[in-house]
């Protein structure tokens, strides 16, 4: 074992003198072998870490969403409907929930607001996202007025901003009481925007929404899991465009590495006759070769790791976020928490370092076993 360690430790340094002989031809290579590394890293890092901050945002929402449709769209729930609904096995809460959205001329964006109980936010004042606070210059205690949908003013006094830790979801947000809110909106009394359901065991939650259709034929439940799917397509679909934009790029590199690895030059055709010549086995001569297109390969896609991770996790993204993250009037500020998945890594490894190192194959076995003199000549 000790003799067989010992003689991959000579072919590797007599492999990275040789590289070191060619060294701009090699160094260009790596160079932009490992920006492609970097690109593909980059885009399956940022969208794992915005799948798992869909998951962690989403662990909090409610297991099941009800919402009453006529025509074939979303309505109000009207008095009487928590009686419909009954008592349903498994089902731990039953909230009629307050929101809706509000056009903001000034910013020309889209305010979500939220009716909270009267122990959280008092009559008259509300409660405003760090993004919306830092867009309309407001702090707590500043007074901001809006114009209803009815025409009317209604001016509301700022208690607080919400802490920017929640900057993802709240970034839009006005909490404000529900006397507020049903008269700002109109809202008749007793209606209520949708029902979040609380489920006690999750293995049940598809049971529950299978009851409330069966129980409320004009609703619609909608489960959590189908909202985080619904982000994983999502973040998928603009995954495949980026991909797509990339192809040519891709397809070009692959065409140069195919060349690099599979056409030998006539100085490296010679250092093999030579090595032939002296002494070496067929063997050991493709072990050499093949030392070089891991060395090459590894150090790119490692090299290409490190700088995919510090352009997303330390650089924001930036290369990729206007397309991934999406876009809004109100953009929240937010840093994602570095996901790494394992499985994914191996994938990127096993299509950018095997393909380029079992490439050189062919073309070393047929000049190994060529005849050294033919060869140097």
């Amino acid at each position: 074992m000790n003799v067989w360690l010992e003689k991959q430790r000579h072919l590797i340094d007599f492999t990275l003198a040789s590289l070191a002989r060619r060294k701009t031809k090699n160094l260009g290579l790596l160079l932009v072998y490992t920006l492609l590394v970097a690109v593909l890293a980059s885009l399956t890092l940022f969208t794992n870490a915005l799948r798992s901050e869909a998951a962690y945002v989403l662990a909090g929402s409610p297991e099941v969403i009800l919402q009453r449709m006529v025509a074939g769209r979303h309505d109000l729930i009207p008095p009487g409907y928590f009686d419909k609904i009954g008592r349903i096995r498994g089902v731990q809460k039953k909230e009629g929930r307050l929101w809706g959205y509000y056009y903001d001329p000034v910013l020309k964006a889209n305010y979500t607001f939220m009716a909270r109980p009267a122990e959280e936010v008092a009559d008259g004042s509300i409660m405003v996202g760090a993004t919306l606070a830092r867009e309309r210059g407001l702090a707590p205690h500043n007074t901001i007025s809006f114009r209803s949908y009815s025409g009317k003013l209604f001016a509301f006094e700022v208690a607080s901003v919400l802490s920017p830790d929640s900057e993802l979801l709240s970034a839009d947000l006005i909490l404000l009481s529900e006397n507020d809110f049903r008269a700002f909106f109109e809202y008749p009394a007793g209606h209520y925007t949708d029902i979040a359901l609380s489920v006690a065991n999750p293995q049940e939650v598809r049971n529950v929404a299978a009851k409330l259709s069966e129980a409320l034929p004009d609703s619609r439940p909608i489960l959590r899991e189908e909202v985080l799917r619904t982000y994983q397509s999502i973040f998928d679909w603009r995954e495949g465009i980026m991909l797509t934009v990339l192809a040519g790029a891709i397809f070009a590199f692959s065409i140069l590495a195919w060349e690099k690895a599979a056409g030998l030059s006539a100085e490296e055709k010679r250092e093999i006759g030579i090595l032939k010549a002296i002494g070496w086995e067929t063997g050991d001569v493709i072990r050499m070769k093949m030392w070089e297109g891991l060395l090459i390969s590894l150090s790119a896609f490692l090299l290409g790791l490190v700088a995919a991770y510090i352009h997303v996790f330390y650089l924001g993204a930036a290369v990729f976020e206007p397309v991934l993250k999406g876009w809004a009037v109100l953009y929240p500020r937010f840093a994602l928490i570095p996901a790494v998945d394992g499985l994914q890594i191996a994938t990127l490894f096993f299509f950018t370092v095997f393909p380029y190192t079992a490439a050189v194959l062919v073309p070393i076995w047929r000049a190994a076993i060529t005849d050294p003199d033919s060869v140097m000549r």
